[in-house]
């Protein structure tokens, strides 16, 4: 077994990243900026964007964060983003999800410029990854291509299992396996909390892609012997020997799984970390306007 180890993966990512933002300022470019949106007051949501902005300030890029009361009203939110999709010193930004209940997440991922999601939310994003066009894949699934490759891990022709259909990992992780590239050209099964024979699937899987937010669901009978194990789970578990009054847990029971795999991400210290390379990457492309010119 061999650990996908997403916290020095995500550093080598980052001064790699560091080294290109040095090379635009000696060269008397413009800093790469990204904005997040923040509406309300949701704990993991203060603690992703303010990672996202400590990251930010290591690698060189200009961040601003935008905070807005959870009473923010949805055309109030719609007038904030028109403004930052027509500042011209922000190059990319990112509204927090999730959003408060009375406010429409799809309409709100619409009305962000496609030249400035750099989630890769946005319909026009998602429909240029499906086509194979340049764009900017979503964060998470470009933290794992990303993991896949720098451990040379063999893609083509295997059996690529992705439990769990959402919007921002399961979908764009089907369509980002089966693509004629590498990583990619998979034969990949996208299973849910509908599939009868989700155990059966599992099992059968090369490289099994975890992302369906149910803590530690994955056990060793869901595995086959040598498989790729990606976690991509993460949620706040109480647990009362800890400081803070929670534990981390992936989709993933990692003790039992870890010895029948022959790569695995842990959590933490996985997927997670990984992610925000995929924000950062975007972003500088954005700056650089490398995907809309």
């Amino acid at each position: 077994m061999q650990l996908l180890d997403g916290k020095a993966l995500s550093a080598i990512v980052k001064a790699e990243i560091k080294v290109q933002v040095e090379q635009i300022k000696a060269a008397g470019g413009k800093t790469p900026h990204l904005a997040a949106v923040l509406v309300g007051d949701n704990g993991a949501s203060e603690t992703y964007v303010a990672s996202k902005i400590k990251n930010c300030e290591e690698i060189g890029f200009k961040s601003t964060l935008v905070r807005m009361p959870d009473t923010t009203s949805e055309a109030e939110l719609l007038r904030e983003i028109e403004k930052l999709n027509q500042d011209p010193d922000v190059d990319g930004f990112i509204v927090q999800l999730p959003l408060p209940a009375h406010i429409s997440e799809n309409r709100i991922m619409e009305a962000v410029a496609p030249e400035k999601d750099v989630d890769g939310f946005h319909p026009i994003n998602v429909g240029r990854m499906c086509k194979g066009l340049p764009t900017y894949i979503s964060a998470t699934p470009f933290g794992i291509l990303e993991m896949l490759e720098r451990y040379k891990i063999q893609t083509a022709g295997k059996h690529c299992v992705v439990v769990g259909r959402s919007q921002i990992v399961g979908l764009p992780m089907s369509v980002l396996m089966q693509r004629n590239t590498y990583p990619g050209n998979c034969t990949v099964t996208i299973c849910h909390s509908r599939t009868q024979n989700l155990k059966e699937m599992c099992q059968s899987a090369d490289i099994l892609i975890a992302a369906l937010g149910r803590p530690e669901f994955i056990t060793a009978d869901y595995v086959k012997e040598g498989a790729v194990v990606i976690d991509v789970g993460i949620t706040r578990v109480a647990d009362l020997t800890k400081k803070s009054g929670f534990a981390i847990k992936g989709d993933v029971k990692f003790d039992e799984v870890a010895p029948k795999s022959s790569f695995i991400t842990p959590v933490p210290g996985g997927v997670g970390l990984m992610t925000i390379c995929g924000l950062l990457t975007n972003t500088l492309l954005a700056s650089k306007k490398a995907i809309y010119g």
